[in-house]
């Protein structure tokens, strides 16, 4: 061809590519304008089409439970920000070092696979990190031309839906690690049990190369040549880029336990089934559980109950709580989750059991609060008939006259009572509604028996009955997992906080139970922890429930059957096995600090005469302290002791001082009270006569219960209904007590005399029977003149 046609073609030509590259422009134009739309086009996460395992943490990060996906898959999605930046750099490094050029299909890579397949050479891969997550994603056998032509497809697809970032994500997410080990979450968590982010170098690039040819590199046992020469490929890769490298490479040739996935972690298996059955759409679960305590009270109450298997006792519940956050820190739900022989994967924390004396303190608590009585008021431990109800104590004994102190650490029962129904508003039915108690039955149902664990509970609501004491009165909601942070950093806020009892009261409490003596020793444990025991009626349940430090912790012991044993006792079954939890936690330094005990600006201790529990007078002989809230506690002077003359020569009474005489100092009980000490082995004399006429009293002269001797009827109760058949009528008793210089009280029904009794003995009545439902007003009057009303209701029933 001549120079002259050369010359001619060239601008032809010139003009030929330049059009050729302007419709590429064009092209590349329309192109990103197409993904610039499918990208604003709503569509679906790719997490969203990819099924994920669940994962359950503990308080310090460590796995305590992983479920497999839906296409029974360990799988666990995380965003790109958790993935440690250097597994990320390592896998594009080894899989697709120009992921953030190409479009999702790399040309050249394609071109030198097919080059090298056809030429005979050694296989060379050619997907992109987009193209393998497409096969993955939709299914694609990419071993046929059809298949590749499908996947390349597919990988322009995603391309144009997904950013680059969304695809890498994904890519982490899905990529293959032997067996049913998908995404590199799970494969730390299996392989290195620890989060993805977490991951070290050699960590890192060990995960990095495995996808690539997951079979064999996991395969076989102990060294991996397949694996170790991966990785060294990789590291000579990262050594180019960075050569303070070089210093790790003896690490990079630690080996991967390949049997590690049938060791994963099922910890704590009450608290993660019960977790994941909560909350089904929450793919990861940080719970509050602390492993190291829940480990240390697993261990421990499995080699109690080894100890007390001769008598029976094979299953039991624990739940321990940090009150400080209302955050469990360790639950047990049962002795052995694997044993179906105890119905071991029943959750006992949440199964509802009859809590025995456990609630007690709370009557005293609300009692303290009603200024009804402080720690050293003397209460009456003696046969009493609330009504139809006649409680016992457990022992079948009575104690006769202790103070309320004494009378909740010993668990005595009918003082117990008695507090409960003077209770006003609230009282304990109430508190209990209050507190969040739930699936209680009316109040009629269970009357006054609710005292002595006539209800149900759970382990968990009574755990949270007794942080609320820890937490000076205020109840709060039991967490079980770990709140999220707000953007600012803060938590989030919570519910208000619920008082339900006096910040004294609870301090009160607590004091009193500290004085319970340890099961073991005799003696109150110490450093204090503040307890109380409860046995269920027809020995079915065991209790212990205390509070030391900053945590609360609940023990019950039983069968999940319901069966009884009479080794089912609290003080004997459950008490060492709580004492034996709380000191392995304090031996191993997990109760971390003995939170300070802040005494409340109305609360103050006075001294007080032993005896009553009055403020004592000149001629109380023993006095001690108690605490008394301003405003509330109910004190009064003790009247209790009278000085009288005594004649040397007869031992009789005289009146005033005589010659020969001696002072000596008597006391003067009321009726009710002699008689308590008389069933209680140890009967007090009545009080003498001084000898003198009614104008001549000395100074202390006066009856224990002040200077009136007004009765005090103890029946009927205040505010019970009565109900009387028709069919078989039956009387009322009326009983009243009175001061010691009382002899005689008469009863009358309105204007009527019904008949007259002694102090604190009975007297019938049978009410009016004309109409279905009367009122009448009760008087007791004493030969003294002084008198008590009380109105009560009788209905008539067929």
């Amino acid at each position: 061809m001549s120079r002259t046609a050369r010359s001619t073609r060239t601008p032809l030509l010139k003009g030929r590519w330049r059009k050729v590259g302007i419709a590429l422009a064009m092209l590349a134009a329309l192109l990103t304008l197409c993904v610039i739309v499918l990208r604003a086009l709503p569509h679906a996460p790719l997490s969203e089409r990819i099924g994920s395992s669940r994962a359950v943490y503990a308080r310090g990060g460590e796995l305590l439970r992983l479920t497999l996906a839906p296409d029974e898959q360990y799988r666990v999605w995380v965003p790109l920000k958790d993935i440690s930046p250097t597994l990320v750099e390592a896998v594009l490094l080894y899989e697709d070092r120009s992921f953030f050029r190409h479009p999702g299909v790399n040309p050249v890579a394609l071109v030198r696979s097919a080059w090298s397949i056809a030429s005979g050479g050694r296989r060379q891969g050619g997907s992109t990190l987009t193209m393998q997550l497409a096969r993955r994603v939709y299914g694609i056998d990419s071993r046929s031309y059809g298949g590749k032509v499908a996947q390349i497809f597919a990988a322009l697809w995603l391309q144009a839906r997904y950013t680059k970032r969304e695809v890498l994500e994904a890519y982490l997410n899905t990529a293959p690690y032997g067996g049913n080990i998908e995404g590199v979450q799970a494969a730390s968590l299996i392989y290195f049990r620890k989060n993805a982010v977490a991951l070290t170098l050699p960590e890192a690039l060990t995960l990095a190369v495995i996808p690539q040819n997951p079979v064999k590199r996991i395969a076989e046992r102990g060294r991996n040549a397949e694996l170790q020469s991966a990785r060294q490929r990789l590291l000579a890769l990262w050594k180019e880029r960075d050569h303070q490298a070089r210093m790790l490479a003896p690490d990079a040739e630690m080996e991967l336990d390949a049997q590690s996935r049938g060791h994963l972690p099922f910890l704590a298996p009450h608290l993660t089934d019960m977790l994941l059955a909560q909350d089904r759409s929450t793919q990861e679960i940080r719970s509050t559980i602390d492993l190291r305590m829940q480990t240390t009270m697993e261990r421990v109450l499995g080699q109690y109950l080894r100890t007390r298997s001769d008598v029976g006792l094979i299953n039991a519940s624990a739940l321990l709580l940090d009150a400080s956050t209302m955050e469990v820190r360790a639950l047990i739900g049962s002795a052995d989750w694997h044993n179906a022989k105890i119905e071991g994967q029943v959750n006992g924390t949440q199964a509802r059991r009859s809590p025995g004396s456990t609630l007690k303190p709370f009557i005293y608590a609300l009692a303290l609060d009603q200024g009804l009585l402080h720690p050293k008021t003397v209460l009456k431990d003696a046969p009493t008939a609330f009504g139809p109800y006649q409680p016992e104590n457990f022992d079948h004994r009575f104690a006769g006259p202790l103070s309320a102190q004494e009378a909740l650490i010993r668990s005595r029962n009918i003082p117990a009572v008695s507090v409960a129904s003077q209770l006003g508003k609230p009282n304990l039915y109430q508190f209990l509604r209050l507190a969040g108690v739930q699936k209680m039955q009316s109040e009629s149902h269970y009357g006054l028996a609710l005292v002595l664990g006539g209800g149900e509970v759970t382990p968990e609501e009574l755990a949270g009955l007794y942080g609320t004491l820890a937490n000076g009165g205020i109840a709060q909601p039991i967490r079980y997992t770990q709140r999220a942070k707000e953007k600012n950093g803060d938590q989030p806020s919570t519910a208000e906080p619920l008082r339900l009892i006096s910040e004294e009261a609870a301090f009160i409490t607590l004091d009193m139970l500290r004085h319970t003596p340890r099961p073991d020793t005799a003696q109150p444990a110490r450093p204090a922890v503040a307890w109380k025991t409860g046995t269920s009626w027809g020995f079915r349940d065991a209790w212990t429930a205390g509070v030391f430090g900053r945590y609360v912790l609940v023990v019950w012991m039983g069968n999940f059957d319901g069966s009884s044993n009479p080794a089912l006792i609290g003080v004997d079954a459950a008490a060492p096995l709580f004492m034996r939890m709380v000191d392995a936690l304090r031996a191993q330094r997990l109760d971390t600090s003995e939170v300070p005990r802040r005494q409340p600006a109305n609360l103050r201790q006075i001294e007080v005469c032993a005896a009553t529990g009055g403020l004592p007078d000149a001629l109380c002989p023993v006095r001690t302290n108690t605490w008394f809230i301003a405003g509330k506690s109910p004190i009064q002077t003790s009247q209790l002791h009278r000085a009288v003359w005594v004649d040397d020569a007869s031992g009789k009474v005289v009146c005033g001082p005589q010659p020969g005489a001696r002072q000596q100092v008597v006391e003067q009980w009321s009726s009710d009270m002699r008689r308590l000490f008389r069933q209680s082995g140890l009967p007090r004399a009545a009080v003498p006569d001084d000898g003198c006429d009614n104008n001549s009293t000395s100074k202390n002269n006066n009856d224990a219960d002040g200077d009136n001797a007004a009765p005090h009827i103890t029946a009927p109760l205040r505010g019970v209904r009565h109900v009387m058949r028709t069919s078989k009528p039956e009387p009322l008793v009326l009983r009243a007590e009175t001061a010691s210089s009382v002899r005689t009280i008469y009863w009358f029904a309105g204007d009527a005399l019904i008949g007259q009794s002694a102090p604190g003995e009975g007297i019938t009545w049978m009410p009016p029977m004309a109409k279905a439902s009367e009122r009448h007003t009760l008087r007791a009057v004493s030969d003294q003149g002084q008198s008590e009303s009380r109105e009560i209701t009788v209905d008539i029933v067929p």
